[in-house]
């Protein structure tokens, strides 16, 4: 009896996850998109093995991961600077490489950044859940978080390998500048907060993760006391807890809130590889 082709999961390593480019058709259900924290990243992953741009892969965390291919087919790896490791043979990111049945692939840690992209020819072959084949990690839709021992289907190549040799990814920086739009609750905060938040550095929480990129920094000051009904939050929103310490809201972020929204951050993929201790700067209209 032939079994299908699959990727079994050696090693998952601090948090691993199925990935496509998510669910955003099913905002005005309030369904949150999640995604590829870094959507361009896994494209360019999914055109270097001959796939559709929303194919899923997987997004690894940090610590890479380890897994064994059962058919021969066509890796990739985009994203943070990573040791890969094909068999006996030392891998490239940015590049198609081809591999035979059985191969053990072994990401390594991230020298830099903190995400990468797994892309393998004919995608990962997991159910759709509304649309997508992604984790949520908040919600829980689509699969659950990877687990030593899993065993993921692989569905059928369509296309052919990008003839190319080596793509490079961009070195993340150590200082972020974000562009921040009006928030609906710009007046919740006081005039001192909005010079705290533009005039002021601020530092990437290590509590951060795929719902949000939590900052620690000058607290934002509040002009109106009291809390705020849950309302609608979106990708890059702004909210400012209690705390006073802003929260940018990522990929899995929930669908309502309570905490006054001071801004919103127009693209958050920077946000995908900036590890604890990164420097963030706003910027915007405002000012």
């Amino acid at each position: 009896m032939t079994h299908p082709a699959a990727i079994e999961v050696l090693r998952a390593g601090a948090l691993t996850t199925v990935q496509d480019l998510g669910r955003p058709g099913w905002a005005h259900l309030g369904v949150p998109r999640s995604g590829a924290l870094d959507p361009a990243a896994l494209r360019l992953a999914n055109r270097l093995v001959g796939n559709p741009e929303h194919a899923a892969g997987l997004e690894i965390t940090l610590t890479g991961c380890t897994v064994r291919l059962t058919r021969a087919t066509t890796v990739a790896v985009t994203g943070a600077d990573v040791p890969v490791q094909a068999g006996v043979r030392p891998g490239d990111t940015g590049r198609p490489l081809s591999v035979p049945a059985g191969t053990v692939l072994r990401i390594g840690p991230a020298r830099r950044g903190v995400r990468s992209w797994l892309a393998v020819a004919g995608g990962i072959d997991v159910s759709q859940v509304l649309g997508s084949r992604a984790t949520d990690t908040l919600s829980g839709l689509g699969p659950p978080p990877l687990r030593d021992g899993d065993r993921l289907p692989l569905g059928d190549p369509v296309g052919t390998p990008a003839p190319v040799d080596l793509t490079v990814s961009p070195t993340p920086p150590e200082e972020i500048h974000l562009l921040l739009g009006p928030g609906p609750r710009e007046d919740w905060f006081t005039p001192t907060a909005f010079d705290r938040l533009f005039g002021s550095a601020y530092t990437v929480s290590p509590v951060s993760n795929r719902v949000g990129a939590r900052l620690a920094g000058a607290a934002l000051p509040r002009a109106v006391a009291g809390e705020l009904p849950s309302e609608g939050i979106v990708l890059g929103a702004v909210q400012v807890p209690a705390d006073g310490q802003p929260l940018i809201f990522l990929a899995d972020h929930p669908t309502t809130g309570g905490y006054p929204v001071i801004g919103v951050v127009t693209d958050v993929t920077a946000l995908a590889q900036a590890r604890p201790g990164t420097t963030v700067r706003f910027h915007g209209p405002q000012r």
